[in-house]
């Protein structure tokens, strides 16, 4: 049987950014019963900044954004050959109709050769819908000829504010291009390692722009699920788990922020494979796994797509570091989706990753940020959710060259997209 797997990844993250700093300033002169909690948040987590959606930027807008990034750099030929159409997302804007549908509208009409003989469908548990995506597209694939697919990780992170929790948003979407025989990553789609239990650590209620969480329980589930998923593994691999970890070049967890999925990770070394502070301290440093942060920290929580921007970070880091030599290198995936699962699976690096890497332009991805004022923040959190006042902000809507956006509503409420 062909390789199947990653061909391609794109990205897009709205421009508006809030760095930490102004938080704290804000909030200081807001709520200053605050400001001892939310410094400790801020160092705890590790977060710089995060970024937030323009008023006329929605789900599926980011989603159509990040596919673009992808086709763009197809053949039309290469283009038309794509029969699955899938979105991960844990922040729809429709009860029925998936983002996958908008994404395909959105691109048909800016002129992309995608066929009509496809299937288009979202996936959804919390921030593991994009895995689901991926793997699922993946395995239909397994029974195509020549065909390809787009799984895309498309949200908002939001949360009730002011509280700690605000330095966990974000926003952005992430494509992945998946075919045989892969350029990127190859897939070893023979066995994942699985984990699912029915708790309320984060959920968001219908009829709710915001997420509830509970942070430390939530915490705990990642670490619990991670370590139970990676047991997982081993028992259908037929393997120990210091064989599974010696045989381990890299690790890619979700990254809700940066020091979640490390402590995640070291506690899996320490439980799990035995190691002590200094062999865990060895295995972070071997695998380059603590530096790979830098674009989930400026981007903040992307949901959904969080594992794949810290995928394109890590695969672009160590491209520079390694050139050609980072091919056949293992990378071990941990996809956690609170409420809960957890993904444990394992790719590695394909023969065409350092041509597919040249391609990526990270510096224009991680410097496309735009300064904005506190005050346009709270416009966001403040966005109206009734179609009337929502239409009045979308009139004055500039989005930059070749950006797809939220148009406008039809009198039923269907959502209307253009492209700048």
């Amino acid at each position: 049987m062909k390789a199947i797997g990653i061909s391609d990844i794109g990205i897009y993250v709205p421009r508006p950014t809030l760095e930490m700093s102004k938080l704290m300033e804000a909030r200081a002169l807001s709520h200053p019963e605050l400001v001892p909690t939310l410094s400790r948040a801020i160092r705890k987590t590790g977060q710089i900044s995060f970024r937030f959606p323009e008023p006329w930027e929605d789900t599926a807008s980011l989603a159509a954004n990040s596919a673009s990034v992808v086709l763009d750099r197809l053949s039309d030929f290469d283009v038309s050959g794509i029969r699955y159409l899938s979105v991960g997302t844990e922040t729809s804007i429709d009860h029925a109709k998936p983002v996958a549908s908008h994404v395909q509208g959105m691109l048909h009409n800016a002129g992309y050769p995608l066929t009509h003989s496809m299937v288009t469908f979202d996936m959804k548990h919390a921030c593991a819908g994009g895995t689901l995506a991926l793997l699922s597209t993946a395995c239909m694939l397994s029974y195509s000829e020549n065909d390809s697919a787009l799984a895309i990780s498309s949200d908002i992170a939001h949360y009730d504010a002011p509280s700690t929790a605000e330095i966990t948003q974000g926003a952005g979407a992430v494509a992945l291009m998946i075919e045989k025989n892969p350029r990127l990553i190859e897939l070893e789609m023979e066995t994942q390692g699985l984990y699912s239990s029915d708790v309320d650590d984060f959920f968001r209620p219908l009829g709710s722009t915001t997420a509830k969480v509970k942070g430390r329980y939530s915490m705990e589930c990642y670490q619990v699920s991670l370590e139970q998923a990676f047991i997982d593994y081993c028992h259908r691999s037929g393997r120990s788990a210091a064989d599974v970890f010696d045989t381990t070049d890299y690790v890619a967890l979700h990254v809700p922020f940066a020091k979640m999925p490390e402590m995640a990770l070291a506690k899996l070394l320490k439980s799990i494979a035995g190691k002590n502070v200094n062999e865990v301290e060895q295995f972070l440093h071997k695998t380059s796994f603590r530096e790979a942060f830098y674009l989930n920290k400026i981007f903040g929580n992307l949901y959904t797509g969080s594992l794949y921007v810290y995928l394109n970070a890590l695969l672009h880091q160590e491209y520079r570091k390694l050139g050609k030599r980072i091919v056949g290198r293992r990378i071990m995936f941990g996809s956690y989706g609170s409420g809960n699962t957890m993904l444990v699976f394992y790719g590695r690096i394909a023969a065409g990753a350092p041509e597919v890497i040249q391609n990526w332009d990270i510096t224009g991805l991680s410097e496309s940020s735009k300064e904005t004022r506190f005050e346009e923040y709270l416009h966001w959190l403040a966005r109206p959710q009734d179609i009337d006042a929502w239409r009045n902000l979308l009139e004055g809507a500039k989005p930059h060259r070749g950006c797809f956006y939220l148009k406008d509503f039809s009198e039923t409420g269907l959502r209307i997209y253009g492209r700048g």
